[in-house]
């Protein structure tokens, strides 16, 4: 099986950091979400109050008194929810092949995408950028050849961090993996294997499948395989796809719309690339375009147009045209999309953000 290219992201502290976004007075304290009152139970927490032993599902009396100057906020789901959807429709403009795992966290199988030369290390950077300027959050990634690798190393230089696993250096690095890393293996399961003689996935590799079977049932094959660096799960993919887009931020702005026009040609091409993946992809229903200004304002305008496949340079130009009224205003940034028209969900998807 070709090596695959898959990225795992994950948002630190996520909910914290919704509200130390939103409160800058937060930034600096350390902060608990969730909590308050005799009763109250920690959701999550900052990176300071972490440096004092608090973490999730940690009860709030006890956090308090490890802590005295703990800060603590009320849960706000609508609002990370929200959040969180800025950040998943981030991710989805690269790729389609995205896999949730919460509000916060996602695999996504970059194998076929072209973009950035094809490197899923330079993707992840620009994934992480692009969440940092626009949504105000850092995101941590791991880069690996499957999921169970990628999210390891995701973890692996937290906070705000990027660690990539290359395919010829997956033997070494699980040799010296503690089996505490691994998929499934809590306290009971590691403490079996420390009696084993295993505390390292190298020592772990010194056992047959059958001896690891024999010990821990269909578990055992799991550890078998993991311990190697092996995992051949897919992304599995829980949302069709709604619209497709390519967007591209200048080194330098752009001085007008008759430069727009001229850039304009290649997010086309990028944008029919894109397109060209769908294979099963469902009739086109609306062009849309985006715009950032150099003050960081943003500003976006989609029509109906039916019945094309691929949609040209002509056919963006007067949504460009009508959007960009002042037409030597300076573009930072500079999108074009597509929206499918839509059909009856599938009755069994997933539904992550209700």
């Amino acid at each position: 099986m070709a090596d695959r290219k898959i990225i795992h992201l994950d948002c630190d502290c996520f909910y914290a950091a919704v509200e130390m976004r939103d409160d800058p007075t937060l930034r600096n304290v350390p902060l608990a979400v969730g909590g308050a009152g005799p009763r109250g139970v920690v959701t999550t927490c900052n990176y300071l109050a972490r440096e004092y032993g608090i973490r999730s599902a940690m009860p709030g009396a006890e956090a308090r008194r490890r802590c005295p100057d703990l800060v603590t906020v009320p849960v706000d789901m609508q609002r990370y929810r929200r959040v969180s959807r800025q950040v998943m429709d981030i991710f989805r403009e690269l790729t389609d092949r995205l896999e949730p795992l919460s509000l916060d966290e996602a695999f996504l199988d970059v194998t076929d995408v072209s973009e950035h030369h094809g490197s899923a290390t330079l993707m992840a950077r620009y994934l992480r950028q692009r969440v940092h300027d626009e949504v105000g959050i850092t995101v941590s990634a791991g880069v690996a050849p499957n999921k169970f690798l990628a999210k390891i190393a995701s973890d692996w230089q937290k906070p705000d961090g990027l660690f990539v696993i290359r395919p010829e250096d997956v033997a070494d690095f699980v040799m010296t993996l503690p089996v505490e890393k691994l998929f499934g293996v809590g306290k009971v399961t590691a403490g079996k294997l420390h009696a084993m003689g295993a505390t390292t996935c190298g020592e772990l590799q010194g056992f047959t499948q059958d001896q690891l079977v024999d010990r821990f049932g269909r578990h055992g094959a799991r550890l078998f395989h993991m311990a190697r660096g092996e995992d051949n799960r897919p992304v599995v993919i829980t949302r069709i796809a709604k619209s497709v887009s390519v967007e591209r931020t200048f080194s330098e702005d752009l001085p007008n719309r008759e430069a727009c026009y001229r850039v304009m040609e290649k997010l086309v091409e990028d944008l029919e690339r894109r397109l060209e993946r769908k294979a099963e992809r469902k009739p086109i229903h609306k062009l849309f375009v985006k715009i950032r200004y150099s003050d960081f304002s943003t500003h976006t305008l989609e029509r109906v147009r039916e019945n094309i496949e691929v949609p040209g340079v002509e056919d963006f130009q007067p949504l460009v045209e009508a959007l960009y009224t002042d037409a030597s205003r300076p573009v930072r940034l500079l999108g074009l999309g597509v929206r499918f028209r839509e059909e009856e969900a599938p009755t069994q998807q997933l539904r992550l953000f209700e």
